[in-house]
């Protein structure tokens, strides 16, 4: 008697050969097109001024004295802050839930590189709509929702960016 395998290895495996090739299912991958501009800017101008006086009189047995006492107050201050950041990346996360009311994926990665021992990561959580996921399995980070996209440096250069500890010491203590 011969026995033969089954070719069809049921739902987990199939792949049809014509069919969309997206990621729908838990443990899909997809590709995240990270594009973010991101800009602020903020003014502020303050002045303020008090002005008061005070007028007196007195008599001493002799004369009649007059004396008069003004004070004054004025303060002004301008602040301003301009931001701006760039991102551009392309990460791979994986499908990491499917709503079953809705319909959408929660995707989750993240990547690690090592250049000229600088340690750089790249994180994102974010939930894709189905429909918004292209025919080549990606998808623009600006049609993540609830997006969490986080970028840490951390090494020589990082370290370099921030006041020593001595300089942060004397800073604390009003010295500079």
């Amino acid at each position: 008697m011969t026995h033969a395998d089954s070719l069809f290895r049921g739902e987990s495996g199939f792949r049809s050969l014509t069919g969309d090739k997206r990621a729908y299912r838990v443990g899909d991958m997809l590709t995240i097109l990270v594009y973010e501009n991101s800009s602020a800017s903020a003014n502020a101008n303050t002045t303020t001024e008090k002005n008061g006086s005070l007028l007196f009189k007195w008599r001493s047995t002799n004369r009649a004295e007059n004396g008069s006492l003004q004070l004054g107050d004025a303060f002004g201050g301008k602040g301003q802050i301009q931001r701006s950041g760039k991102m551009l990346a392309q990460l791979s996360v994986t499908v990491r839930e499917v709503d079953p009311v809705s319909g959408l994926l929660t995707v989750a990665g993240d990547q690690q590189l090592l250049v000229n021992d600088e340690k750089q990561e790249i994180k994102l959580v974010g939930k894709v709509r189905p429909i918004d996921i292209m025919d080549n399995n990606t998808v623009p980070s600006n049609r993540l929702a609830d997006a969490r996209i986080s970028y840490i440096g951390d090494g020589v250069l990082s370290e370099k960016q921030h006041p020593g500890i001595l300089t942060r010491l004397l800073s604390w203590l009003g010295i500079l």
